[in-house]
């Protein structure tokens, strides 16, 4: 969360859950509990025992009380996510280590083809911030210190009653929310150097004390950007990162997609330490189509293969899978039918009523498929010979992208007064070509309402 204070949102969900083990990837959630606050009271209280269609451990047993037959006739995740969904929508997420808890659930959903994402807020490293010097921030011993009672410790109720109260007294010290930021203390950057950075577009660049390039970024905002890095306490590569920034250079582009651009160019070029994800991308992931027994046009994202050319392509499963769901909940498509969704009966989008029934052949082939040839069409370059015009460095210029044959050649300036297409083409500075800035070009005018000039 970024620079955001306490009472900044109007509803919080403060959760607790019980499990079969450490692991999200490989264990269960045994119980729920979530409280919903409004950052003044208690709102709304649920829980329930869930079936974790595995035994629980004697050792498990032992800490949380729960053991198999409790669980035996208890509703499994599937049968209460809509509840959960519905509960913690629009709110943040609260927990004393929210990573935990925040893991599982999104664990389990993603067993069910939904993208569960929810801002979040850890009591463990805000009752750090607010009040220091603690022997231990576990939840047991802080809440012995504080005098927080919890008789029904290690079940998910008692827990989330107990950061419940918590977070209410945290919220009773934070007198001056505008003072506190939830990610942490800043470098030691200059205070006056930041001051100086533009509220602009445009790509900025992160040195060290050896004036090495660390880092090279992009924003629509590069004041708020930078300043943004310097507030964050959440990763250890983050605080690391921070720590060994000795000064920050900019370049404004006016363009958020030219910003874009320079961006991909630079990390490319100079391969900045701490832009180790960034320095190279392989697209060996593809999203392919296909028609199935009953003639539902179907999507599928696998790996790249030669003999085919995939419609789209990703640098993992996971992103791809992410833009799929981006389209599911656009167009209204089944995620059965995108690949997102393996178990038996209706997807889960439909129990939202976001799928209109593919799955169960509900919906009019003909129907379904003219959204999935729509949501296909947004894929493409319409035109292969054409400038993106977009916003300049100053309010007397413009931003031009230039594309020929499909391919991208690269960007630069024009005055308002000089836009007739021999100007234009001079003034395009050379970028190299490849798939990941054809894909940020498509994307950028897909969802935005960009000037397009064919030539």
């Amino acid at each position: 969360m970024e620079k955001n204070n306490l009472s900044a949102f109007p509803a919080y969900a403060i959760i607790d859950i019980e499990t079969t083990g450490l692991s999200p990837r490989s264990e269960k959630i045994t119980e729920i509990a979530i409280i919903i606050h409004d950052g003044q009271k208690e709102i709304e209280r649920y829980s329930t025992l869930l079936n974790p269609e595995r035994k629980i451990s004697y050792r498990i047993t032992q800490i949380t009380g729960i053991n198999n037959k409790m669980v035996d006739e208890a509703p499994k995740f599937y049968e209460v996510a809509k509840k959960i969904v519905e509960l913690t929508e629009n709110k943040i997420v609260v927990g004393h280590n929210v990573r935990f808890d925040y893991g599982f659930i999104r664990n389990e959903f993603m067993s069910l083809g939904y993208d569960y994402r929810r801002r979040s807020l850890d009591t463990i490293k805000l009752a750090r911030k607010l009040i220091p010097g603690q022997p231990s921030y576990g939840l047991g011993k802080l809440c012995k210190a504080l005098k927080i009672e919890n008789p029904d410790r290690h079940r998910a109720m008692g827990d989330a009653m107990a950061t419940t109260a918590l977070f209410e007294m945290l919220l009773a010290i934070d007198q001056h929310p505008e003072q506190i930021n939830l990610n942490g203390v800043q470098s030691d950057l200059s205070k006056s150097l930041v001051k100086d950075l533009p509220p602009k577009a445009g790509v900025y660049y992160f040195y060290n004390n050896s004036n090495e390039l660390i880092y090279v970024g992009k924003s629509v905002n590069i004041h708020d950007r930078v300043l943004s890095h310097l507030n964050n306490n959440l990763h250890k590569k983050a605080i690391e990162m921070k720590s060994a920034i000795a000064d920050v250079k900019y370049e404004i582009t006016g363009s958020e997609l030219i910003a874009l651009l320079l961006e991909s160019s630079e990390i490319k070029k100079h391969q900045p330490l701490y832009n180790r994800a960034q320095r190279r991308t392989f697209f060996n992931y593809g999203l392919y189509s296909f028609y199935d027994e009953q003639g539902y046009l179907n999507l599928k994202v696998m790996r790249t293969i030669s003999e085919l050319n995939p419609i789209y392509t990703y640098s993992s499963v996971q992103e791809g899978k992410e833009h799929i769901e981006r389209l599911c909940e656009e167009y209204k498509l089944c995620q059965k039918l995108c690949g997102l969704y393996d178990n038996a009966g209706p997807c889960f989008y439909f129990q939202l009523n976001k799928c209109q029934g593919a799955c169960r052949g509900e919906e009019a082939v003909e129907d379904y498929n003219n959204r999935v040839s729509s949501a296909l069409n947004n894929f493409h370059f319409e035109k292969q010979n054409f400038f993106v015009i977009d916003k300049g460095r100053n309010e007397n210029e413009l931003g031009i992208v230039k594309v020929e044959n499909g391919k991208y050649c690269g960007f630069g300036y024009c005055g308002e007064n000089e836009m007739d297409l021999g100007m234009m083409h001079d003034n395009v500075k050379t970028y190299s070509d490849n798939k990941e800035v054809r894909q940020l070009i498509k994307s950028f005018v897909r969802r935005k309402k960009c000037k397009i000039l064919e030539f």
